[in-house]
């Protein structure tokens, strides 16, 4: 077998791409999307369809064009979940607008207003996983709509001490970011690359799986945001792997025997002590941080610029 089908064996395949035939290409059994990838297939013909639907539905609601934006918006978003979901059997990450990432009940009226609308094209809460920005606000957004039924997906993680505060609030899933550590060190070292054996993203998200399962954490680990096949070969049998599609033609084309790296069963060595934070300890945590700070600050301003240009594109379709 090749190297993805081998992964799949052992870790669950997720395609991270907004484009429906890469998901079909790959059959992986989840996906994900998020503004940078939804503002890249909306510049593609085939989609245009999905953007005229969600500017005719925000029409017939009416409101002020700040109000009809919003939801054209969200029901576009939606519209791309939808349509994945007739390809994948299993769940959709969405994502909660970035620039709500440090109000709490904003994020948790866009989260209800996002499963509505699925609710409404047919599409049960439980396929959907909501995507929220890992700020101390959106953990805490997220325990709530956990209670709720509704399932989430907490993103731009790059630390334990956002892991932790995850798990301990009962999240379902979260996604650490693999390359986005990497790039931070890389240019802090000032080197060109980093062997994915000593790749601090890749060892960031070993801690955290072995974490969690030493403490018997339910919350699933997506690593995310790959910049190399060897990352990928570095984690496989991490709960989950979100992967581009050029990363998963990659490693079709690759033949070679797979090694399983993490094991829920073996943990090796592993002790770190078992740490319950409060928000004071997880600020300082994070704050210690420096990687971590300023790549979860920088991920939620590039989110945000991308649905700021996406706003611009629906504007004017309005």
């Amino acid at each position: 077998m090749n190297l993805l089908d081998q992964l799949k064996t052992m870790t669950v395949v997720v395609a991270d791409t907004g484009d429906f035939e890469s998901i079909k290409a790959f059959k992986p059994r989840d996906a994900t999307t998020n503004p940078s990838l939804i503002l890249a297939a909306s510049g593609n013909a085939k989609y245009q369809p999905l953007i005229d639907s969600a500017v005719s539905f925000a029409r017939a609601k009416g409101g002020s064009k700040r109000e009809q934006l919003s939801l054209c918006m969200d029901k576009l978003s939606v519209n791309f979940g939808t349509e994945i979901l007739k390809i994948v059997p299993q769940r959709v990450s969405t994502e909660v607008d970035s620039r709500l990432s440090f109000n709490t009940e904003a994020t948790v009226a866009k989260a209800r207003q996002l499963i509505q609308l699925y609710a409404d094209s047919g599409v049960p809460k439980e396929k959907i996983l909501i995507k929220i920005a890992s700020t101390w606000e959106g953990v805490k957004a997220a325990e709530v709509l956990e209670k709720e039924g509704i399932h989430c997906n907490l993103t731009l993680l790059f630390s334990l001490a956002q892991a932790i505060v995850c798990a301990e609030g009962g999240i379902q899933l979260i996604s650490p970011f693999v390359g986005r550590i990497y790039d931070w060190y890389k240019k802090d070292l000032g080197v060109d690359d980093i062997p994915a054996t000593e790749d601090p993203g890749v060892k960031s998200v070993t801690e955290i799986f072995k974490y969690y399962k030493k403490y018997g954490y339910k919350t699933e680990v997506m690593g995310a945001s790959f910049r190399k096949a060897g990352e990928i070969i570095e984690l496989a049998g991490c709960d989950l792997l979100t992967i581009s599609p050029t990363l998963l033609k990659e490693l079709g084309e690759t033949d070679g025997t797979l090694v399983k790296k993490l094991d829920a069963n073996d943990l090796g060595d592993y002790n770190q002590p078992k740490l319950s934070l409060d928000e004071n300890a997880f600020r300082w945590m994070l704050n210690e941080d420096a990687m971590a700070t300023e790549k979860l600050a920088e991920g939620i301003r590039k989110f945000a610029a991308d649905i700021v240009k996406l706003e611009a594109i629906i504007s004017k379709k309005l």
